[in-house]
């Protein structure tokens, strides 16, 4: 029990704050280092590398370690896709219920606006996290466990991507706020095509950021 603790502890550090950063993309992972910053031994941190190794964040290289692979652009294609796909359905399902999480979904874009203009690291890492549970509390609503949970696990490369295209375009944080804002509205107005448009134009625009940078 206790080294099952210590693996998920170092899997969870490793996979929010370290493969979160873009600074990480490239670089390989010391297993000492992490143990010590982390409070653990070597050998749950390995343990944790190696389900991410699985989940395809890191690659073990032979007598090199953990490296965190640069994400490809078609990597970032692939994943706005399946967001797309995913959040689609979550807004479907919403809908046809007649129960669309709007105010919940209001409540989190309304602390995303009061960081739109705060800057620095710490800031931007706060309004990623905001923008994944705007997009969960969607998913969620959508009462399908295997969903969300497809959808959570997905969080690691989110907020890579995320954070870059945060750094990559001017005033992107209150871009993302209006994009968000357009995806409530057509929830709350019940039109279906009107929800898939505006979800697909937020994720087209923050995908063709990201093919930029």
């Amino acid at each position: 029990m206790q080294r099952e603790s210590g693996r998920n502890k170092a899997y969870k550090y490793v996979r929010d704050q370290i493969l979160t950063s873009p600074a990480s993309s490239g670089t390989f992972l010391n297993e000492q280092e992490l143990a010590t910053l982390i409070g653990v031994s070597r050998t749950p941190v390995r343990e944790a590398l190696l389900m991410l190794q699985a989940e395809g964040l890191v690659e073990m290289v032979p007598q090199r370690g953990a490296h965190v692979p640069p994400m490809s652009g078609r990597q970032i294609t692939e994943l706005m896709e399946l967001r797309g796909v995913l959040e689609r359905h979550a807004a479907s399902a919403a809908i046809s219920s007649g129960d669309a999480p709007v105010a919940a979904m209001r409540k989190a874009l309304a602390e995303q606006m009061t960081l739109s203009c705060a800057s620095g690291p710490e800031a931007a890492k706060s309004f990623i996290d905001l923008d994944g549970k705007f997009h969960q509390i969607l998913i969620d609503s959508a009462k399908n466990e295997l969903l969300s949970h497809t959808y959570s696990g997905l969080r690691a490369r989110q907020l890579r991507v995320g954070l870059t295209a945060l750094f990559a375009a001017e005033d992107r944080q209150r871009n993302v706020c209006a994009e968000h804002e357009s995806i409530v509205v057509a929830l709350e107005s019940g039109d279906q095509r009107f929800a898939h448009r505006a979800i697909e134009q937020h994720l087209e625009v923050t995908l063709q950021i990201l093919l930029r940078a």
